[in-house]
């Protein structure tokens, strides 16, 4: 009969340990370890049979939904926990990486068996425990400590201080189990420390590796403790075995039959992803505490000597790594380096001298922590390195050979530069980059490949993979390393011209220095082109492979932000927290510039804006009295003709009017002296009209003058 599916509940399924065991299962089938055979008899297995269901906690509440589960949740009060419990047919509660979550594992093993008797359905609670719980354990002959602890000294195991509460948990677990097996079966698994995949506790040292930032990998203390460990994928299979196979053991320690030391894993992935160097530091170095919490420090500074007898005698466990991190080396890196998504980048760079390779090549290395492999700093790099090798070393019967080998190496590289005016032959450069291709941090993060090979011939043998057997001639395709040839070709192109004009407007220092002289680069511009035009040329050959170069016209377009469209998104670690710190001050920086620049714009424009409106105001001032003195000038010039007459013509019978006033003494003066006056012009000047209107205003208020002029406008 089918096994139905089982709703397996796991808590914090967002944390490295539950997460990678929750998709394990998720994976299984129910029942699938109580077959015999291998694991290859997992596909004869119905396609359709039962699953295990997932259903698990996340302490994030912006986890996004794992594709894994079937109902995911986020701060649940423990009604609603328990509620999620009860619906569940296996529980399995990890306090291997948080103590804060022992708590919440006691209220649920006793919530649970408080309701014991409404269970649906059977239920299995497994507690995943840590080693830590074993750590200050003596042996159990002092005489012979090498002979490993297994669950058989259950009751002799003693916790390390700070872990006591985990074996507290352990014992109310296995208590509580006891009480009706039938309903309630309870299981503890005490861990090892956990690798795989994308590493927990031994991520500082896979990551400090795989930089390469340091000169060697720290060992904290002196290393020579023995740790037990596991990996994650094992403890995933010890817990399906124990949900398959109900077995009547309940206590079981999960950890692989190696012995290694802290030290003796440490070189191994210094080895595997960096120079292999190590240097072992005082745990209490700074350092130490800065890059490792106190409690990592706890856990790789266990000592102790174990063995899983229960898991092979009673479980039907198919192991990953059995035999250890050490041995299993290679499968733990490529899983650290799939897990992390930390692919090598590798860009070739070609084009024309002076189009902008160098330069676009150190931004692209910035952008993607490459590595900028630039032919002559590659080559005096390698030389440097040869001479300092030699100098700090002395021959011993250790490194006679290698010494020798760099002594003779390092002869030969300088004769060469001195027979061919400072130049290495093109054997011995495509020694030095392959070399540099081949160095861990390359593999590791990637390159950027600045102008070379810039034959066909130079690409074949610089990228030719010499463990294939001879190449087979009648193949179109070139055999060749996929470790070393670059996934991304960038051809870079200009015009003639356009190229000239760069080199035109450097320095003289720097086109000389460059050896961009007029000469020089019309030489090697020309030879590129020609090499370009062969019937075979360097872009043929990554066209054979299908790699098929990007061409941009640097013209036109920003070159970098061109070819990071093509590359795509970075595959590597973010910044670090120091890097991300100056990052956000340089911002904070470049937005005070920016603020500080916008209000002295600001201030500037108003200032101009005032002094403009100050200098049309005084123009506008000095044209209105321009203007004005204009109009008195006019008035002033057309006023004398009209005055010389008044004085002439007018002002004696003025004059004489205001005398015969006097003598007649009238009643009316001024009426006197008007009819006076009009009778004078009415009788002189009757033909000007215009001088009478204008008379009339001078003399006489408007509303008397309009009323002169017009009684009189007939006359």
């Amino acid at each position: 009969m089918a096994n139905r599916s089982k709703r397996v509940f796991l808590n914090n399924i967002d944390s490295y340990s539950s997460k990678y065991i929750a998709q394990f299962l998720s994976s299984c089938i129910v029942g699938e370890s109580l077959n015999d055979g291998e694991e290859e008899d997992k596909h004869e297995l119905s396609s359709e049979a039962a699953r295990f269901q997932i259903i698990g906690t996340v302490a994030n509440k912006e986890a996004k939904k794992l594709r894994f589960t079937s109902d995911q949740y986020w701060s649940l009060s423990r009604e609603e926990l328990l509620q999620c419990l009860m619906q569940c047919d296996v529980i399995v509660y990890n306090i291997t990486e948080h103590s804060d979550l022992i708590d919440e594992a006691t209220w649920a093993i006793s919530a649970l068996h408080s309701e014991i008797e409404h269970f649906g359905s059977p239920k299995t609670f497994i507690l995943l425990s840590t080693i830590m719980t074993w750590a200050m354990t003596k042996p159990a002959d002092p005489d012979e400590p090498d002979i490993p602890l297994t669950e058989d000294d259950y009751k002799r195991r003693r916790p390390h201080p700070n872990f006591k509460e985990h074996t507290s948990t352990e014992k109310l677990v296995l208590k509580l189990g006891k009480t009706k097996k039938s309903k309630l079966a309870t299981y503890v698994v005490t861990s090892g420390l956990q690798y795989g995949m994308g590493e927990n506790i031994f991520h500082f040292f896979f990551k400090t590796a795989w930089l390469g930032e340091l000169s060697s990998v720290p060992v904290f203390g002196p290393g020579t403790n023995v740790i037990p460990a596991i990996h994650i994928h094992d403890l995933a299979r010890v817990v399906q075995n124990i949900i398959d196979h109900k077995p009547k053991t309940h206590y079981f320690i999960a950890v692989d039959d190696s012995k290694n030391t802290f030290e003796d894993i440490v070189k191994a992935i210094a080895s595997t992803l960096g120079s292999g160097k190590t240097e072992n530091i005082p745990k209490e170095d700074d350092y130490g505490t800065k890059a490792i919490t106190e409690t990592d420090l706890l856990y790789l500074s266990v000592n102790l000597r174990t063995e899983s007898v229960f898991l092979n005698d009673r479980l039907n466990v198919h192991w990953d790594c059995e035999s250890g991190i050490i041995d299993n080396i290679l499968q733990v890196v490529e899983e650290y380096k799939q897990a992390r998504q930390l692919l090598p980048i590798k860009i070739c760079l070609l084009g024309p001298p002076a189009v902008g390779k160098s330069s676009a090549a150190v931004k692209l290395c910035r952008y993607y922590k490459l590595h900028h492999i630039d032919v002559n700093e590659t080559i005096n790099e390698k030389v440097r390195q040869l001479e300092e090798l030699l100098e700090g070393n002395e021959k011993t019967s250790e490194n006679e050979e290698m010494l020798v080998g760099a002594e003779a190496q390092l002869k030969t590289l300088k004769n060469n530069m001195v027979q061919n005016d400072g130049q290495l032959d093109d054997q011995h450069v495509m020694h030095i980059i392959r070399e540099k291709l081949n160095s861990k941090p390359c593999r590791n993060q990637g390159y950027v490949l600045d102008g070379y090979p810039k034959t066909y011939t130079q690409a074949r043998e610089l990228f030719h993979d010499e463990n294939m057997e001879v190449e087979d001639t009648g193949s179109t395709i070139p055999q060749y390393s996929k470790v070393l040839v670059p996934e991304f070709v960038i051809s870079l192109d200009a015009t003639d011209e356009f190229l000239k004009e760069c080199v035109r407007s450097l320095p003289q220092n720097v086109a000389e220095e460059m050896h961009y002289t007029q000469d020089e680069f019309t030489e090697s511009l020309a030879k590129f082109r020609e090499t370009l035009a062969e019937d075979e040329s360097v872009l043929d050959y990554f066209d054979y492979l299908e790699i098929h170069p990007e061409h941009i016209d640097c013209e036109n377009v920003d070159t970098v932000e061109k070819i990071i469209k093509t590359v795509g998104p970075p595959k590597n670690y973010g910044p670090s927290p120091e890097e991300m710190e100056e990052e956000r001050k340089r911002k904070e920086d470049e937005r005070h510039l920016q603020l500080k620049q916008e209000e002295v714009e600001k201030e500037l424009r108003q200032r101009l804006e005032k002094d403009k409106m100050t200098a049309l105001l005084e123009e506008w001032n000095r044209n209105m009295a321009e203007v004005k003195k204009q109009e008195t000038e006019l008035l002033e010039t057309r006023s004398v003709p009209m005055r010389h007459y008044l004085m002439k013509y007018v002002m004696p019978t003025v004059i004489q009017g205001l005398m015969d006033c006097c003598k007649v003494k009238p009643d009316d003066p001024v009426d006197f002296l008007v009819t006076l006056l009009i009778d004078f012009i009415s009788r002189v000047l009757f033909n000007n009209k215009l001088f009478v209107f204008t008379l009339c205003h001078v003399l006489f208020t408007p509303f008397q003058a309009e009323y002169l002029f017009r009684n009189n406008e007939d006359d």
